[in-house]
């Protein structure tokens, strides 16, 4: 059964491919795996029909037969678990994959995130001044961390994996803020995840529901 996604009806990044639902797309173009697109708009998000598949009433959800799945880092892992090309075969280089995973969605993500919502929203606010440094200090700290980490290495440990997709996604948000030029070896790896055939691909169809042109979306 072909499975389906949910995605923005009209995304706030304009399609720069920042939505999550870019790393579902990516992982199903990494295993060769036909999908649809369900576009959902914010209001939605928030009805009970949406909130029975995606109880934060958030995106990405997926769907196939009667499973329903929900955050991207869940779905991702499930498509790279059920279909090759995503986790290797060898045990624990497979559980030093998913590891990766883990640590790009909870150790490094967040304080992205947080840095970035800061520098989007609370630009007005009278403490903005006195908490972004602590809030530059935190993602540099993880970045230095991961950059060390990476090394000359072209991929996180030997061959490109669901590890490596999920950090360069989060990495990937990060990009217009500039923050990773300062990390040349980590911009250089969020450049070789982009240079994939299946991320071009992804980001293409996101980028589509944008332009009017998505063939795949209903």
């Amino acid at each position: 059964m072909t499975p389906t996604i949910t995605a923005f009806e009209s995304s706030p990044d304009r399609g720069r491919g920042l939505a999550r639902d870019l790393r579902v797309r990516w992982a199903l173009e990494e295993v060769g795996l036909a999908y649809q697109v369900r576009l959902i708009s914010f209001s939605a998000m928030k009805e009970p029909a949406h909130r029975a598949q995606h109880p934060f009433g958030q995106i990405p959800t997926y769907e196939e037969g009667g499973l329903v799945l929900f955050e991207s880092g869940a779905i991702v892992l499930h498509i790279a678990e059920h279909h090759a090309g995503l986790l290797p075969d060898e045990p624990l280089a497979r559980a030093r994959a998913i590891t990766w995973m883990f640590a790009a969605l909870n150790t490094v993500e967040p304080p992205l995130v947080e840095r970035g919502m800061a520098m989007l929203l609370e630009r007005d606010q009278p403490w903005y001044a006195q908490r972004q440094p602590l809030l530059d200090e935190r993602a540099h700290k993880m970045l230095g961390q991961l950059s060390t980490r990476l090394g000359t290495a072209e991929w996180l440990d030997g061959q490109f994996s669901a590890g490596d997709l999920m950090m360069i996604g989060v990495l990937f948000r990060s990009k217009p803020s500039g923050i990773l030029d300062e990390y040349p070896n980590l911009a250089a790896y969020v450049a070789r995840g982009e240079a994939r055939p299946a991320f071009k691909r992804a980001f293409d169809a996101q980028l589509a529901v944008f332009t009017g042109s998505g063939a795949n979306a209903w």
